[in-house]
């Protein structure tokens, strides 16, 4: 009896240390009306609708887009390589008005690793400053102990806080440029610290878990789950907390909460349980399903409906509101256009990863440490950009300019 206690007790040992993230399959059909709704992104081709996320994501599923992907991979290259050979050899009339941001270029150099394209060299936020170090390090390339230093210390010292609440996105992609590191035997000096931050943004995330099972929100659970399915972690229900957002994220997708590309790009992979340390040794075989255009709705094609938005913006004197008529399912931004047609009212918006966010409202530039924040009175914050959020009849949506 006392040899069976013992085995019972190393069985539970064992299990204990070896507690996984796992996604178990999840619907085919809901999981490529996910990947159709990036077939249209892939048609826009100008710089400002160029997103490499699109194409790492894609790479990463259990989907594919056929020639599609090859000429919006021609289109990337054709586009950062005219802005990087622009950028050094400082010629002033490139096309290339806008340089590409650390974050895009390290999506950039993803998308290459995605290709089994080995080739490359490469205002920043720390979410971005991880992203870059990661796609360094899937292309095996060394990164110096100080910078490693810089992004190990925000995480030791909360850095990636935002407004006093953590910032999940940013913590797990911290915690995917680390466990590269880690895995790569890169930053021999720096290992110790390194083993202990991943073990800390794990712990993070883990305590960000809503009870609805998203990890911080539905959109930055994706990425919290990249991050946690990358290896086991001891002493906690890693495996229930995985399952639960699952749960939640099927829930999300029957509702048509995914809509923006680059949250559907770092959904897709966990769907096909990757992450973008898969990139590491890609695999450039792997079988995919062909992606066609979702069919039209014929519930779709009924009378266009005209809907009522109040437009608030407080943080100006004198102060704006004003009643704004749009057709029903235009975005905040379609509100946004019409309330400067309309006099009284004007905006200015900047390119993002997750699309175009606001700068500026009535002449007014939101400062160094200010953002211009979107709200549903009184005080619900949008989860979603201009861009994505559409607004219902009799909705007002104030414009705040808050610091941070």
């Amino acid at each position: 009896m006392g040899h069976l206690q013992a085995f019972l007790f190393l069985l539970g040992t064992v299990g204990a240390l070896a507690e996984f993230c796992v996604i178990p399959q999840m619907d085919s059909q809901l999981v490529e009306r996910l990947g159709q709704h990036l077939l249209p992104w892939m048609d826009r081709l100008s710089r400002e609708h160029l997103n490499p996320s699109i194409y790492v994501g894609l790479r990463l599923s259990s989907l594919q887009a056929g020639t599609k992907e090859d000429l919006y991979l021609h289109s990337l290259k054709l586009d950062y390589q005219k802005c990087l050979v622009g950028s050094a050899t400082s010629d002033d009339d490139s096309d290339c008005q806008t340089k590409p941001s650390m974050g895009q270029l390290a999506l950039y150099l993803l998308a290459l690793r995605a290709n089994c394209d080995h080739k490359g060299h490469p205002y920043t936020s720390y979410y971005q400053y991880g992203l870059s170090i990661l796609a360094l390090c899937v292309h095996q390339k060394r990164v110096h102990d100080s910078v490693v230093g810089k992004l190990l210390y925000a995480v030791e010292h909360d850095h990636h806080l935002h407004q006093g609440h953590l910032s999940v996105d940013t913590v797990a992609m911290a915690g995917l440029a680390f466990t590269c590191l880690e895995r790569s035997y890169f930053n021999p000096d720096l290992r110790q610290r390194i083993s202990m931050a991943i073990v800390t943004v794990r712990e993070k995330i883990l305590r960000a878990q809503t009870p609805e099972g998203y990890f911080g929100n539905v959109y930055s659970t994706p990425l919290a789950l990249q991050m946690l399915m990358t290896s086991p972690l001891s002493g906690v229900a890693l495996g229930t907390a995985c399952l639960k957002a699952r749960a939640a994220l099927v829930a999300s997708l029957q509702d048509g909460a995914f809509q923006n590309a680059l949250t559907i790009s770092q959904l897709l992979p966990v769907l096909n349980h990757k992450t973008y340390l898969d990139l590491i040794f890609p695999d450039c075989q792997a079988p995919r399903v062909m992606l066609v255009p979702a069919p039209e709705d014929p519930l779709l094609a009924h009378i266009p409906q005209i809907i009522h938005v109040t437009l608030k913006v407080s943080s100006i004197l004198p102060p704006y509101q004003q009643a704004i008529s749009v057709l029903a399912g235009s975005s905040l931004e379609d509100v946004l256009k019409k309330a400067q047609e309309l006099g009284g009212f004007t905006y200015g918006t900047q390119t993002s990863l997750s699309g175009p966010y606001l700068t500026s409202v009535i002449g007014k530039v939101a400062g160094d440490r200010e953002f211009w924040q979107l709200l549903q009175v009184p005080d619900t914050p949008l989860l979603q950009g201009i861009a994505d959020y559409k607004p219902q009849d009799g909705e007002t949506i104030e414009l705040r300019l808050v610091s941070w």
